[in-house]
């Protein structure tokens, strides 16, 4: 088994607080968009090519590894963009472009950028991967293929020496948390078929997750399926058996959620950073786990279960629609100063209330995402144990926060909540 340094998390990035939040948690490398031509252009805030520098810049301090989406369907009329996008990866030091259209691909190579290969090219059996290590140093399964059929590809590269243009051997890298679509490989065109908005130029409506009645046009009878969301496929999530994916021989540890919030890339991402250092050091056991899993259902999910890897035949679907966390943020306000010499920051309150033992988040596009029980609030210099909003106070923090970050209060979600 490899050890935990051998092993990459790779963080999902769709703003710069989540950035923050990926390199807070451990991450071994950010994947994220620019512009358009991404599979999240519509979901997640993405950046733009003068962002790529100064990504690079944060990353290269940590040492972390950046990767940039151009996993798109491509246009002839897009070409010139794509061209514009490689070559300022390169010259910003982007590390791959992740990709999966042979233009893409080609106009890599002839810039010399490195290329890893993206989930829609539905890579699930060895001749594909001896194929695309002709262009690609990382290559990404199928997540319809089990366990057993991963550990026989990763063996079967070991064994025929199969090396990307890198000269090294082909990594395989795999989703192991987030979200999971009912389509082939995420190629779908229900938002294209019904809105005009392709999901395979990054504008999917997630029409899937809505719930459907199924009509009989001779007799009017109507049908809703067992109340499930039939199209809406849990979220995946591996922590479970993540010793069963590293022993398979993966060395990419892939974490859907471009989209979702900073303090679920942080959540996710410092989870399974600890789960591969337990898996490592020999500490792996059903206790971490349970505590693992408590947290990662503590930010936006939608149910979880083990997507196929495991032999299942038959998918799971949502409950519900939308998010089923335990926990929720509210917005409290935002920072309006921080006293660097006393580690307080002071705090102007638009909504809610605040007490002490509250458990809060800040949340800023330098700061990340810093999480605190609320020790001490001070009202005009005097200790208070609570107060209501419109009010301005000042709290104790472990670390350097930023004016305009905003701060939330984190509460239990109730089951109400979800319906």
């Amino acid at each position: 088994m490899k050890n935990s340094s051998e092993i990459e998390i790779m963080a999902p990035v769709g703003s710069y607080e989540a950035l923050h939040a990926a390199l807070q948690a451990g991450a071994g490398s950010v994947y994220f968009g620019v512009g358009k031509l991404n599979m999240r252009a519509r979901s997640s805030v993405n950046f733009g090519l003068t962002d790529l520098k100064k990504i690079t810049e944060l990353c290269s301090e940590k040492g972390v590894k950046t990767y940039l989406t151009v996993n798109t369907i491509i246009y002839d009329t897009e070409l010139k963009e794509v061209k514009k996008i490689v070559l300022a990866a390169k010259k910003n030091g982007i590390t791959a472009i992740i990709a999966s259209d042979v233009s893409v691909i080609q106009l890599c190579r002839d810039a010399g950028m490195e290329v890893h290969l993206s989930t829609q090219c539905n890579v699930t059996n060895l001749d594909a991967v001896k194929y695309y290590a002709n262009f690609a140093d990382v290559i990404v399964l199928a997540r319809e293929l089990n366990l057993s059929q991963v550990a026989g590809i990763c063996k079967a590269i070991k064994k025929n020496k199969i090396k990307g243009p890198a000269g090294n051997l082909v990594k395989i890298e795999m989703f192991v948390h987030g979200a999971l679509c009912m389509a082939v490989s995420g190629k779908c065109y229900l938002s294209l078929d019904n809105h005009q908005h392709s999901a395979n130029k990054g504008a999917c409506l997630q029409l899937c997750r809505r719930s459907y009645i199924v009509k009989d046009k001779e007799s009017d009878l109507e049908l809703e399926i067992d109340n499930e969301y039939i199209m809406s496929p849990k979220d995946l999530k591996t922590i479970h058996f993540l010793d069963k994916i590293i022993l398979a021989g993966v060395s990419v540890l892939k974490i859907e959620g471009r989209g979702r919030s900073p303090e679920y890339v942080k959540t996710a991402v410092s989870c399974y950073r600890e789960a591969v250092d337990a898996i490592n050091d020999g500490t792996y056991s059903a206790e971490k786990v349970t505590n693992w899993e408590t947290r990662l259902a503590e930010v936006y999910n939608r149910g979880f279960w083990d997507g196929y890897y495991l032999g299942q035949k038959i998918g799971e679907w949502s409950a519900i629609y939308g998010s089923q966390a335990t926990k929720r943020k509210l917005q409290l306000g935002k920072v309006v100063n921080y006293f660097t010499k006393l580690n307080v920051a002071e705090i102007q309150l638009e909504q809610h209330s605040l007490s002490k033992g509250d458990e809060i988040m800040i949340i800023g596009p330098t700061t990340g995402v810093l999480e605190e029980i609320v020790s001490e609030i001070r009202l005009d210099l005097e200790a208070v144990d609570r107060v209501e909003k419109g009010v301005k106070v000042s709290i104790p923090v472990q670390t350097l926060v930023r004016r305009g970050d905003k701060v939330y209060k984190v509460v239990t979600a109730e089951p109400d909540l979800f319906q």
